[in-house]
């Protein structure tokens, strides 16, 4: 116990002396910028400020993707040159078309219904006198992990055999009603749609409050001027309000749909990736670490980010207009 936790000090000791040489080495690096004089100081304070970032960025994320690419050439061992070959199993195998297929359905169902519930909600509170406390209770499932909801919702959607005492509130509430209980995860692919629905559960307080915010910005008199005009609540709706926040329905569609797609957390926690549940993340670990195919999970991964690209470079498009027509 004492060797452990001796040990334990001397990591800790070597970790402070780490951090602290680092920083020692910027203040230092940054006093030299900072006395230098002419042409030579501003590439010596950008390189002061943005060379620690780049270096962070190059070993957390550019080594790893390009290690991770090499590797789904390679056999599950990473030691043989195989070229294409996991790529046409990722794309031919049953487990991993049925990851593709409810991947489909995840960045489909979960982006829409996420934003939807969020717009009518925040419609419907714009300046009530609630409006505070229900956007509290929507977004309060924002605060729970993934894997927190996950648990939570297990038990929700819990299944006895008939005949047995159900803990699942939603069987138990069947049952009270004189019917059969339901196998909510268990039967293919509705279990799927049950999955979604958590995602949705939590995502859209998230759509609620940019979209809240954004329906805020709307100027008043556009709206007073179409009340004059006859305009009924829907008409002020689809022809006033959509497309005055427009902007900010395609950022809260594409973050969700970037979220969405990188999904993990419910589907371990809930079904274990099980009963035809499978996504592209859990297929991506369970060739890794659980049947130690390397090649073929690093091809998931290159698959996951290729997909993944394409939304955050529109998101990041999508921001940077606003902030010129802000501007």
């Amino acid at each position: 116990m004492g060797f452990l936790l001796n040990h334990r000090i001397g990591h800790l000791v070597i970790a402070v002396i780490l951090f602290a040489a680092v920083v020692g080495v910027l203040l230092l690096v940054a006093k030299v910028a900072d006395g230098l004089r002419g042409k030579a100081r501003t590439p010596a304070v950008i390189a002061v400020f943005v060379g620690p970032a780049l270096l962070m960025l190059g070993i957390g994320l550019i080594y790893p993707f390009i290690r991770t690419t090499w590797m789904s050439f390679m056999d599950s061992r990473s030691q043989n040159f195989v070229g294409l070959d996991n790529y046409v199993t990722a794309l031919t195998a049953d487990a991993s078309l049925i990851a593709f297929r409810n991947t489909f359905l995840w960045v489909i169902l979960t982006p829409l219904l996420s934003t939807a519930i969020g717009l009518v909600y925040a419609v419907l509170i714009d300046r009530s006198r609630l409006e505070k406390v229900a956007k509290a209770l929507l977004f309060l499932p924002m605060a729970i992990s993934f894997v927190g909801a996950g648990i939570i919702w297990k038990f929700v959607y819990d299944y006895k055999g008939a005949g047995q005492d159900q803990i699942g509130i939603l069987n138990a509430l069947l049952t009270s009603l004189g019917l059969e209980p339901v196998r909510f995860l268990q039967d293919a692919p509705a279990n799927t749609v049950f999955l979604i629905l958590v995602l949705v559960w939590i995502e859209a307080g998230f759509a609620m409050v940019i979209l809240s915010a954004s329906i805020k910005a709307v100027p008043l008199d556009i709206i007073e001027a179409a009340r004059l005009d006859g305009a009924n609540a829907w008409q002020l709706f689809r022809n006033i309000t959509v497309p005055s926040i427009r902007p900010a329905l395609v950022v809260v569609l594409t973050t969700i749909s970037i979220a969405t797609l990188k999904i993990f957390d419910i589907t371990r926690t809930m079904t274990g990736a099980q009963f035809d549940t499978q996504v592209l993340a859990n297929q991506m670990y369970d060739q890794s670490f659980v049947f130690g195919n390397n090649g073929l999970g690093s091809a998931m991964a290159v698959f996951i980010f290729l997909l993944v690209v394409p939304l955050v470079v529109f998101n990041v498009r999508q921001m940077a207009k606003n902030r010129e027509v802000r501007g």
